[in-house]
C-alpha cells in the first residue's frame, strides 16, 4: 500500500512541475517522479518494517 501512495505522490508531483514545459516535459516527469515515489516508499517501509 505504502509504495502505490509514494507512486500516486511523486507521479502527482512530477506532472505538475513538468506541465510548466509542456505535456510531453509532463509526461516524463510524472514517470520519474512515480519511481521516486516507489523507491522512497520501499524503503521507508524496510524501515518501518526493521
Amino acid at each position: 500500500m505504502l509504495p502505490t501512495l509514494g507512486a500516486f505522490i511523486g507521479g502527482t508531483i512530477g506532472w505538475y512541475l513538468g506541465a510548466l514545459a509542456g505535456t510531453g516535459t509532463a509526461f516524463v516527469l510524472s514517470m520519474v517522479g512515480t519511481a521516486i515515489g516507489v523507491y522512497f516508499a520501499k524503503n521507508l517501509k524496510a524501515k518501518i518494517d526493521a
